[in-house]
């Protein structure tokens, strides 16, 4: 079981790259809050960069619980701040490369911090024939499965 884990999620991160336009919510006090981020993808891990000023920074400071989304990809994780971009150089080769526009314009700027956000649970719509299966990927349990939906 692990190794077909393993063999899945390998394939899945493939597919996703080092970078991606991603849709992140937070919340707090049930207040849920969504936004399109510029995404960089390490080590089966996700990253991003804000501003410590936004509402979203005081939302992941209070509830670490947040979620990603990119098309038929929706991803749980927790999420935490690990400093300044420039403490960071893995972070920025990478932000600089694929967001140049957006490297430049934020990210040296002093308010800036970069989070990480470690999967707990991703799941994944995939059609086959026309047939909707749906993948789970449980990084707690460590598990995959792939399930076809009938739907009732």
């Amino acid at each position: 079981m692990l190794q077909k884990f393993a063999e899945q999620k390998d394939l899945l991160f493939q597919h996703l790259g080092e970078s991606q336009k991603m849709v992140l919510s937070t919340s707090l006090n049930d207040k849920v809050t969504s936004r399109t981020m510029s995404i960089i993808i390490v080590d089966d891990k996700f990253y991003f960069q804000t501003d410590i000023m936004f509402r979203k920074y005081s939302q992941i400071q209070n509830n670490p619980n947040v979620s990603l989304c990119i098309g038929n990809i929706q991803v749980e994780g927790h999420c935490k701040e690990i400093g300044h971009p420039n403490v960071n150089p893995v972070f920025c080769q990478l932000y600089e490369k694929n967001f140049p526009g957006s490297y430049k314009r934020y990210t040296l700027l002093k308010n800036e911090r970069v989070f990480e956000v470690k999967p707990l649970y991703i799941q994944k719509w995939i059609y086959e024939s026309d047939i909707p299966f749906v993948e789970k990927y449980d990084f707690c349990k460590m598990t995959y499965s792939k399930d076809q939906y009938v739907g009732e």
